[in-house]
């Protein structure tokens, strides 16, 4: 008897402590270490699916919902929307950025407000859904679009 009360003691405290520690909702991403080549491999795995406000499968993405998808592959939870996205992590500087780390952009050159987001994926290129191309590689200083709308970039994941 008094051992059955003792295992059932130490399981409810260890079920306390799991849901102490366990994270709430899903508003800041989770600090993960994540290789840079599986990352790109899981982005690109996605290339060319069709852009859909609001899609969060391959059926579909819209930006943050592609960004979700893919970093969650990998373990890495993310907020849903790229203005969540935005205020989580640590702010990079754009000369710093590297691969993994979350861009943002404005819906028109010297907006504020974040409108669109993609994954830096190296070599001045990002990875995004965009509502013309679907899921599909840009230059982060593309001179006929995002170049003047880049807002800023976070990094969310510690990659290797």
């Amino acid at each position: 008897m008094e051992n059955t009360l003792l295992k059932s003691s130490i399981l409810a405290f260890l079920a306390a402590i799991t849901i102490f520690f366990s994270p709430v909702g899903d508003a800041e991403a989770e600090a993960s270490t994540v290789s840079s080549s599986e990352l790109v491999e899981a982005a690109k795995a996605s290339l060319g699916i069709k852009y859909v406000y609001g899609g969060t499968t391959r059926k579909g993405f819209d930006c943050s919902g592609y960004l979700q998808y893919t970093y969650k592959q990998l373990g890495v939870n993310l907020p849903r929307t790229s203005g969540s996205m935005y205020n989580t992590g640590t702010w990079v500087n754009k000369a710093s950025l590297k691969v993994g780390d979350l861009v943002f952009f404005g819906a028109s050159p010297g907006s504020k407000r974040v409108t669109h987001a993609g994954m830096y994926i190296g070599d001045n290129k990002f990875i995004h859904s965009s509502s013309s191309k679907g899921v599909s590689v840009t230059s982060i200083n593309d001179k006929y679009y995002w170049g003047n709308r880049y807002i800023g970039a976070k990094r969310v994941a510690q990659v290797d």
